[in-house]
C-alpha cells in the first residue's frame, strides 16, 4: 500500500535559519501519526512545507505523488484538508457559511460531516465567533473533511483549549480518524497517546525518533525526547 506522505531528505531555510535540516519520514496510508517535539524544532514549518507554502529541497510524496515545488492548491486538490495552529475561522460568518466557503468539490460531503458533528448542524446558523474554543475547532477540521480528502493535517488542535474541551476534542479527533489519514502536530501527549498508533520526533530541524505511540508510557523516554511528561 502506498504511504500517505513519504518525505526524504527536506530542507527548509527562512529568513537565513535552516529550520528542517534533511528530515525523512512516512506516514501509512491508514490511522493517526503525531509529529512531536519541543516548541521551535520545525513541526509547524514541516507541515506547511508539505503543502507548498514554504519553499524545500528534497523530496515530498503525497499519496504517490512527488509534490515538492508545486503551488498550494494543486496539492490540496490531491487530497489533503489542512487544519491549521489557532483554528482560523471566520467569526463574523455562521457556521454553515464557514463550511461553504471550504467547498472544492462537486458533491461535498455535508451528510458525512453533520453525522459526524451533530452539534454543527444543531448551530449551522449561528456565528463561528459566538462558538467555544472546542466547537471553533470542529468547524475547522470539518472544513477539512467537508471535500472527503484521504489526509488531514492538523496543527496543534488543542492549544488555547481547557482540559475539558480537550476530551472533547479527543472525541472529535477519533471520529475524524475513521475518515482519514492524520498527521497530527501536538504537544499533549496524553491526546497523543489516546488518538496515534505511531510517533516521530523532531529536534532542531532532524528527525530523532521513530516509533509507536505506546513507547510514551515510558516517562524516561518522553523526557528524554520531549522534555515534559503531559496529562489530558
Amino acid at each position: 500500500m502506498t504511504n500517505a506522505v513519504h518525505v526524504e531528505d527536506l530542507h527548509v531555510s527562512i529568513a537565513g535559519s535552516h529550520v528542517l535540516q534533511g528530515v525523512s519520514f512516512e506516514v501509512p496510508s491508514s490511522g493517526v501519526t503525531s509529529l512531536l517535539g519541543r516548541n521551535g524544532v520545525g513541526k509547524t514549518t514541516t507541515l506547511r512545507a508539505l503543502l507548498g507554502l514554504v519553499a524545500g529541497t528534497g523530496s515530498v510524496h503525497i499519496m504517490g505523488t512527488e509534490v515538492l515545488g508545486w503551488p498550494t492548491h494543486r496539492i490540496v486538490r490531491l487530497g489533503v484538508g489542512y487544519v491549521p495552529e489557532d483554528r482560523d475561522v471566520f467569526s463574523a460568518l455562521t457556521v454553515e457559511e464557514n463550511l461553504r466557503l471550504a467547498e472544492q468539490t462537486s458533491e461535498p460531503r455535508y451528510d458525512e460531516v453533520y453525522t459526524l458533528f451533530p452539534e454543527l448542524r444543531e448551530r449551522r446558523r449561528q456565528r463561528a465567533g459566538t462558538l467555544s474554543g472546542g466547537q471553533q475547532q470542529m468547524v475547522s477540521i470539518a472544513r477539512a473533511l467537508l471535500n472527503g480528502w484521504p489526509l488531514l493535517l492538523v496543527d496543534e488542535p488543542s492549544k488555547g483549549l481547557a482540559p475539558r474541551l480537550v476530551s472533547e476534542l479527543a472525541e472529535v479527533l477519533e471520529r475524524a480518524a475513521t475518515l482519514a489519514t492524520i498527521l497530527l502536530v501536538e504537544q499533549n501527549l496524553a491526546l497523543v497517546k489516546r488518538l496515534a498508533q505511531r510517533i516521530i520526533v523532531l529536534d532542531h530541524g532532524e528527525v530523532v525518533h521513530v516509533g509507536v505511540a505506546g513507547e510514551l508510557d515510558d516517562p524516561l523516554m518522553a523526557r528524554r525526547f520531549l522534555g515534559v511528561a503531559g496529562a489530558l
